[in-house]
């Protein structure tokens, strides 16, 4: 797969010597965008190994992995089950809207009832209610997910590779394909730093990482003005969408840690575009705010 790679030219990089890339994996579907081709590819080789016809997974009401897996499983001729996080509104927003149309059922928990999706009798409650189906975890994170992320690197050889992070399949994927002397630099979108240790440990055996939790802000899903003015200053600059909710922060950290002289001088670095822009038509939604949409 051919996949662009686009050289990020700006002064603050000019004048610590070294050169940033961001590699445009977002660009390889339109709907099933970024890592979430690469994270659901072998969850659904699976999926058909086992000869299942119907897939149930998790997401909140703005999810990327919702609205691609919708997508995906309507592809494939396969059933889909979305369980959404929080009480069902009177008006479908844009993504839950789109995996509706692609045939998906949505069927709604309470926040609190949420945060048992991995207990069995959660799950067993599932089963007795939609009958059997393939599982898939909250943003189609599993060891599956991380053989697929392993893809995301081919023949990079810069010294950095920084992604955004939200459950940590994907990081973990690139940790496990990157050369010994490639350092990644991973940028959270959730305070849960425990959470996100424990996962990366288990599905990779590698230590070359560090996460930057300095630009998860106010948490997920939270804005300010300087990350909009941000996004939209990189969108006219680069002809770049981001996305508020992980990109936007991730490219917003590497050009401040830039000017902090994080970087060895004369070093290359490659950021990883993990798409889901369809996440800020919610950004915009909620907040009011003007940011790309494609």
């Amino acid at each position: 797969m051919n996949i662009h790679t686009q050289q990020i030219n700006s002064d603050v990089f000019k004048s610590k010597k070294i050169n940033l890339f961001i590699k445009r994996i977002d660009l390889i579907h339109p709907f099933v965008s970024g890592n979430k081709y690469y994270k659901l590819k072998y969850n659904f080789t699976e999926l058909l190994k086992q000869k299942k016809d119907k897939i149930l997974t998790f997401g909140g009401a703005y999810s990327n992995h919702i609205s691609a897996t919708s997508y995906y499983a309507k592809k494939n001729n396969i059933k889909s089950i979305g369980i959404i996080r929080g009480e069902k509104q009177l008006k479908l927003n844009h993504t839950l809207t789109f995996a509706q149309n692609q045939g998906m059922k949505l069927h709604y928990v309470s926040r609190e009832d949420y945060r048992h999706k991995h207990k069995l009798y959660f799950i067993n409650k599932l089963k007795k209610k939609f009958g059997d189906f393939y599982l898939l975890p909250e943003g189609g994170s599993n060891i599956l997910a991380v053989k697929g992320s392993k893809e995301i690197l081919n023949n990079d050889n810069c010294n950095y590779i920084c992604c955004s992070v939200g459950t940590g399949a994907t990081i973990a994927g690139i940790m496990e394909s990157s050369k010994k002397h490639q350092k990644i630099v991973g940028f959270p979108a959730l305070k849960s730093y425990i959470d996100l240790q424990n996962n990366i440990k288990m599905w990779s055996s590698r230590n070359n990482i560090k996460l930057e939790y300095g630009y998860v802000g106010n948490g997920y899903a939270k804005i300010n003005n300087d990350l909009i003015k941000f996004i939209n200053k990189f969108y006219y600059d680069y002809n770049i969408p981001l996305d508020a909710i992980y990109n936007g922060k991730m490219m917003m950290g590497i050009f401040d840690l830039a000017s902090k002289n994080y970087f060895e001088e004369g070093s290359n670095i490659l950021a990883i575009h993990t798409g889901g822009l369809q996440g800020n038509r919610g950004v915009i939604n909620r907040f009011g705010v003007n940011l790309p949409l494609t």
